[in-house]
């Protein structure tokens, strides 16, 4: 199966699937900076450079860069056409579009009744402080669109929140204010993979942020039931089919799904459980495509 594969060039992904894929697939690198579109009546035509993206017979997302408005809002229309005309794009551009940006995913969590923390999203440096005080003086404020703990701050002093919110906002910055809450220093992503789900546990003991980039130490981790159907539903939320999801058990006793990646990372899961991820993921999008195909060929 031919697999054009949306990843940074240096990639350690884009090595490892090319690994992954020995002789039964074929992955054919692709850029965004590249993407281009031809016009004409009744035709569209694709590329990343020299390359026709509808000569693939699956797409796979392994990058979301960042650019401006009009080069992002293109690049997610790009993938929403190649969709629309049948090509299978692995995370769906619905699902990317929602999970890179935070208030609509936590909006779709919330609506599929999943436990969140407690979060207000504002533009105003008055309304964030009014937050603030509503979320109990303890807050975490990230930006919309960022991962790997980027740009995400705790705030629980009131003067240091104030020039916060007001410099946020003279930034022409949304801001999203999520209490904090209280936990052990870790907590679990799964990795949904179509059916299969691995995970681990990351801890952190030297900052409440548990991601692997900020130093946090990772152990392969059997979750329970619970976790999994958390897991699920949340990458159902999104429509993700390939998914990192992350969960936080309290102090409270509740278990809070804090974020889903629809470009996620396995590089420490990997090393964990000592899984071929990247082969798992290539039987996932090779699935998918094959069962578009023939749904095609059913509708013809």
């Amino acid at each position: 199966m031919r697999i054009v594969t949306l990843a940074n060039p240096d990639s350690w992904y884009l090595r490892d699937l090319v690994r992954a894929a020995g002789t039964r697939h074929e992955i054919v690198p692709a850029t965004f900076r590249d993407l281009a579109s031809q016009l004409t009546t009744g035709n569209c035509r694709f590329n990343s450079g020299a390359l026709d993206l509808r000569s693939a017979d699956a797409l796979l997302v392994r990058t979301m860069p960042p650019g401006s408005l009009e080069q992002v809002v293109f690049r997610m229309d790009v993938l929403g056409r190649l969709a629309a005309e049948g090509l299978t794009v692995i995370n769906p551009p619905k699902a990317i579009e929602a999970a890179v940006d935070k208030y609509l995913a936590s909006a779709l969590l919330a609506s599929a009744g999943l436990e969140t923390p407690p979060t207000c999203i504002c533009q105003t440096a008055d309304e964030g402080l009014a937050a603030f005080e509503q979320l109990g003086g303890d807050v975490v404020v990230k930006p919309l669109f960022g991962a790997e703990g980027r740009g995400i701050a705790r705030l629980n002093d009131p003067a240091l929140a104030e020039r916060a919110f007001k410099m946020l906002e003279q930034l022409g910055a949304v801001l999203y204010v999520q209490r904090f809450i209280e936990h052990e220093g870790h907590d679990v992503r799964v990795l949904v993979i179509g059916e299969r789900l691995l995970a681990m546990r990351r801890h952190n003991s030297l900052d409440w942020r548990t991601n692997i980039s900020r130093g946090a130490s990772a152990e392969a981790f059997a979750p329970e039931p619970q976790l999994c159907e958390l897991a699920r539903r949340a990458a159902t939320a999104v429509g993700a089919p390939v998914a990192g999801v992350d969960l936080l058990p309290g102090r409270d006793g509740r278990l809070y799904v804090i974020e889903v990646n629809a470009v996620p990372g396995w590089r420490a899961l990997a090393q964990a459980t000592g899984q071929d991820i990247a082969k798992l993921v290539l039987e996932t999008v090779a699935q998918i495509a094959k069962r578009s195909a023939n749904q095609v060929g059913k509708a013809t």
